[in-house]
């Protein structure tokens, strides 16, 4: 007999509820859940797809352990006990920082995800932790950072009231929205239309969004920060600077004109290829609007100005009046969010407290460049020693990060690693230990980091749909056990790591003179939490503690874990409101307006007005039925429109010989691929595009489905030395490429290149035909 259960979907940014069907123990059907007071019935193809994800044949159900050079079925128990003997012997022999960390793009989708990585962090006391914000938005931790003090302080687009939105890099009806958590962007996108408001989409590709656009740009690739800084000499220069009510709050407004001083659009123009007239038409309409938001996203982020870009997309709003206001760009505020504290001058955000061992990259946001984890492996120096252990969390840098060859190699000379994965992928086929979460109908699921970047405040929970299938570990345990294995505590009750956590909270809160359970016994507020596991009563705690939290008793309508309980389809929250000062933690206290280290980073920009790329360049793209390497091996979800091919331009085609349907090998400075070219005026001349994830073809894998039709890496066209330094982020957008028909035998020459100079293939410096001088050189890797 059939059931239903109501489930947040975990499949992408847009946290979409959803109405599961249940035939025992297996998921039959998803619908959107019309009730959700967040995405009110809206689904896409992933949604739908739901049971299909989570009843895919080949998830791992027990743990793997490496004997005798083979992985091969193992008990909980003898996993745990090799994890705690491989990372502990690291550690004691080499110290804490051998042990690398890699944390994948799937961990902020789970509640074990959000609640453990940081304390598996703290325990080790390890220096080198990699994540996937490094190969995407980076960029914006960064120039959020050093704008507000806090790097997850981002402002995002109020959708459902702005009069006028440009969106920069991003493809949201295709993406679902990314770091703007929004279910139904389409729908926000058309509704805008409906009520008379301009959507301006600047983009190297027609894509779905660009289509709805009233205007669209096809900008030249990586030149972002160039059109964004003449955007906002245009405001200086014809007086259309108007903050409004946060210019109390600024400090630098008067320095910003002489820092974007020679970036008119006439000096941009060219770079950019985007008109002059066009460029000041942008910045005028952005002025003139009641009300207006400018997004940028992936697009603009990997690119080798991600972080000026990032900063001057806040900078325009911030200059037009539209930030912290209704229908501009508006913090968020989570119902798990700290306890506001009241407004005044914080610590800051630093960059650069200390660099990688090889290079010498500055840390961001505490992390290392995904990109330099391979040679953080490989390579022997005299600054300590190399990472010999990995604890890879949800992560596959083997296709995600740039030259997986390399760091295929790397990964299998490690001395141990273990992964937390449901699947035996490109990555987790290297370790020596892998452990499997349970499928997401059998975990719980509440949105901690995307409600922080939510169009409406609004909070909601969902307990797992189906219960843990017999010999499988809720991924709470896992990560838990994982935690005391590898921080020499192996053997304890895993219950004690949420204890610990909620010990070391009350115990700081009730010291905090703003905090509502100030001067209390921590003891008693701990006795008080509910929920039937570890993980509910610290979402209970952080409720509770939280904006709208009921502070233990203190507020006796606000939230608790109980109260959200009793509303299955969500609380709505209201409405994003103005917030300005209290989200600062600059040690001004203020907005602050030009940084040291964006100041320092503008003459770089200045360099690329003299740049120009003459050949093709390449840029990724987007799937609606995917969302980075995931969701390949359903078969719902592949075929048809999400299919890895290379979108080239007619013109471009016609002159390099390239046939719409031929193979056409793809040449880039960290190697080659073979792909299928897709003839295609969606794109501009002189841009290549390919989509990220694909590559499903190396040995050793557990991917039936995906290997049927593995696609190529697009990754694997980088050597990784191309960077923003400010953050570290990859820069996966205009970089240049070499193009020849597949079944050409013959190295490519001057013509088959379209004007790049080299002419063998193999000799070709593709790491200096892009932006020279605008990024991080391929000597510092």
């Amino acid at each position: 007999m059939s059931r239903t259960a109501l489930r947040i979907c975990p499949l992408c940014e847009a946290t979409c509820g959803l109405t599961l069907t249940i035939e025992g123990t297996e998921v039959t059907g998803a619908r959107g859940d019309r009730d959700d007071v967040f995405s009110q019935g809206f689904i896409c193809p992933k949604g739908a797809s739901f049971g299909a994800v989570d009843g895919d044949p080949d998830r791992l159900r027990t743990p793997l352990v490496r004997k005798d050079g083979e992985l091969r079925e193992a008990t909980w128990e003898e996993a745990f006990d090799a994890v705690a003997a491989g990372v502990r012997a690291v550690v004691e022999r080499y110290g804490p920082n051998s042990v690398g960390v890699v944390l994948g793009n799937p961990n902020v989708h789970t509640v074990a995800g959000a609640l453990y990585p940081p304390v598996l962090l703290a325990g080790l006391r390890t220096r080198s932790i990699f994540t996937a914000s490094t190969v995407d938005q980076m960029p914006k931790h960064v120039s959020s950072g050093l704008l507000y003090g806090d790097a997850l302080a981002i402002p995002v687009p109020d959708l459902d009231h702005t009069d006028h939105l440009l969106l920069i890099g991003a493809n949201p009806l295709e993406s679902n929205g990314s770091l703007c958590t929004a279910p139904d962007f389409p729908g926000k996108l058309k509704a805008l239309k409906a009520r008379g408001g301009t959507l301006t989409v600047i983009d190297p590709r027609r894509t779905r969004t660009a289509k709805l656009a009233d205007r669209h740009i096809a900008i030249r690739p990586g030149t972002d920060a160039l059109l964004l800084a003449a955007m906002t000499s245009v405001l200086f220069e014809e007086g259309l600077v108007a903050p409004g009510e946060p210019a109390p709050h600024l400090q630098g407004l008067d320095e910003l004109p002489d820092a974007v001083r020679g970036f008119s659009p006439e000096a941009v123009a060219d770079a950019c290829d985007v008109d002059a007239g066009t460029i000041r038409t942008l910045a005028r309409e952005l002025a003139a609007a009641p009300t207006a938001a400018v997004y940028g996203r992936i697009g603009s982020c990997t690119v080798p100005h991600g972080t000026l870009a990032s900063w001057l997309v806040d900078v325009l709003n911030i200059l037009t009046g539209n930030l912290d206001r209704p229908g501009g760009a508006l913090f968020p505020q989570a119902a798990t969010d700290k306890t506001p504290r009241p407004a005044g001058p914080g610590h800051g955000f630093a960059l650069g407290r200390w660099q990688s061992r090889v290079s010498g990259h500055p840390e961001a946001k505490g992390e290392l460049p995904l990109s330099a984890l391979a040679e953080e492996i490989d390579t022997a120096t005299d600054e300590g020693e190399p990472v010999r252990a990995l604890v890879a969390v949800a992560a596959n840098p083997v296709l995600s990060a740039p030259d997986g060859d390399r760091l295929d190699k790397a990964l299998d000379s490690l001395d141990f690693m273990v992964s937390v994965d449901p699947y035996l992928n490109e990555t987790s086929r290297h370790a020596h230990v892998v452990l499997p979460p349970p499928p997401p109908s059998q975990s719980p699921h509440h949105d901690f980091a995307f409600n922080t970047l939510a169009v409406r405040n609004q909070v909601r929970y969902s307990r797992p749909a189906v219960p843990l299938e017999p010999g499988r570990m809720a991924e709470s345990e896992i990560l838990a056990r994982l935690v005391l294995a590898a921080t020499g505590m192996h053997g304890a009750d895993p219950a004690a790591v949420d204890t610990l956590v909620i010990d070391q909270t009350l115990g700081k809160a009730v010291k905090e003179p703003h905090s509502p359970v100030h001067g209390r016994d921590p003891k008693e507020l701990a006795a008080r939490l509910t929920g039937v596991n570890g993980p509910e009563r610290r979402l209970d705690m952080m409720l509770r503690l939280g904006p709208y939290g009921d502070g233990f008793g203190v507020r006796p309508d606000g939230l608790t874990l109980e109260r959200l309980l009793a509303h299955p389809h969500g609380i709505d929250l209201g409405p994003l409101k103005s917030r300005l000062p209290q989200p600062l933690k600059t040690v001004s206290g203020k907005v602050e307006l030009l940084p040291r280290p964006i100041a320092d980073d503008l003459p770089r920009l200045r360099a690329a007005l003299r740049e120009r790329t003459d050949g093709i360049v390449l840029v990724g793209r987007r799937h609606l039925r995917s969302n980075n390497s995931w969701m390949h091996n359903v078969p719902a979800l592949t075929g048809g429109t999400n299919r890895c091919t290379l979108h080239i331009h007619p013109e471009d085609a016609e002159r390099l010989g390239l046939r719409d349907g031929a193979p056409v090998r793809v040449k880039g400075a960290g190697g080659e691929v073979v792909t299928e070219a897709e003839v295609t005026d969606a794109i501009r001349p002189g841009v290549v595009s390919l989509p990220h994830g694909w590559g499903h073809s190396r040995p050793g894998t557990r991917l039936n489905h995906a290997l049927k039709d593995p696609g190529a890496n697009v990754n694997q066209l980088l050597d990784g030395s191309l960077l923003d330094p400010l953050s570290g982020n990859a820069v996966l957008n205009g970089v240049p490429v070499l193009l020849f028909p597949g079944d050409d035998p013959r190295t490519p020459g001057r013509e088959a290149v379209g004007g790049v100079t080299g002419a063998d293939i193999g000799e070709a410096d593709l790491s200096k035909t892009g932006h020279r001088g605008s990024a991080v050189s391929s000597a510092k890797l």
